[in-house]
């Protein structure tokens, strides 16, 4: 996989990666990470870059978009009533130097000092830290069985099951049958949590999006489309 980054009047810079899994140029625009466009290995990055410039409009229009989502982003305080599967968040002011947490008792305890306002980038960014490691747990305690269950019930075969931090997209499958899912599947309902769950099984036997994975996934889930634009309701980010 090779990759290049050029910079494009109006939109800054943008990362091309080529993929050999992959059919068609695929644009992806976010907060995190920018604007990343996957192209297929007999597509150049010449070609791609003009695909680019020809979508300038579009692209614009959702970073507008991203910067607007980091205005509205979440601040956390003392009344934020902030629920994972199985914990909730506290926060406590305390007299001790340095900002720390813990998880038990079915709660995430953020602690910092007193001198700080719980506005500071630092205290937010702790909460925001141990939340992730809190899902974290959650998905390795419940994610494991549920693909096992879901793989056993439809007749499908992987080779290894991996949870991630990852935040550009809910799952993923390797050509090896490997299954990468993201800890922030904790914060969606069973049904999409299932659904990604089969959408990456499926790739073991339909590597790309193509009608016959569509048509499998259909067969086993029902109108798996439809369901797959209920997931642009949510994002993996914690905002």
């Amino acid at each position: 996989m090779s990759s290049k980054q050029v910079k494009i009047k109006d939109i800054g810079t943008v990362t091309l990666i080529k993929k050999n899994r992959i059919k068609s140029i695929n644009i992806r625009v976010s907060a995190a990470n920018g604007v990343k466009v996957s192209l297929p290995d007999f597509v150049s990055f010449k070609e791609a870059e003009e695909v680019v410039i020809g979508k300038i409009d579009w692209i614009r229009k959702h970073q507008q978009k991203m910067k607007q989502m980091q205005k509205e982003k979440t601040v956390f305080d003392e009344n934020t009533d902030f629920r994972t599967r199985k914990h909730r968040l506290r926060l406590y002011k305390h007299d001790k130097d340095k900002i720390f947490a813990e998880v038990n008792g079915g709660e995430i305890k953020v602690y910092y000092p007193r001198q700080l306002k719980v506005t500071d980038d630092r205290v937010q960014f702790m909460i925001r830290r141990v939340i992730e490691e809190t899902l974290r747990i959650e998905a390795k305690l419940e994610l494991p069985a549920r693909v096992e269950k879901l793989a056993r019930k439809y007749g499908f075969e992987y080779n290894r099951l991996f949870i991630k931090n990852t935040k550009s997209r809910w799952g993923s499958c390797s050509k090896k049958g490997n299954i990468n899912l993201s800890l922030h599947l904790m914060r969606l309902p069973d049904e999409l949590v299932d659904y990604v769950i089969l959408h990456e099984l499926a790739h073991t036997v339909e590597q790309n999006h193509g009608a016959r994975f569509w048509a499998l996934l259909d067969k086993i889930y029902g109108n798996a489309k439809t369901i797959d634009k209920k997931l642009n309701v949510y994002s993996t980010k914690i905002w």
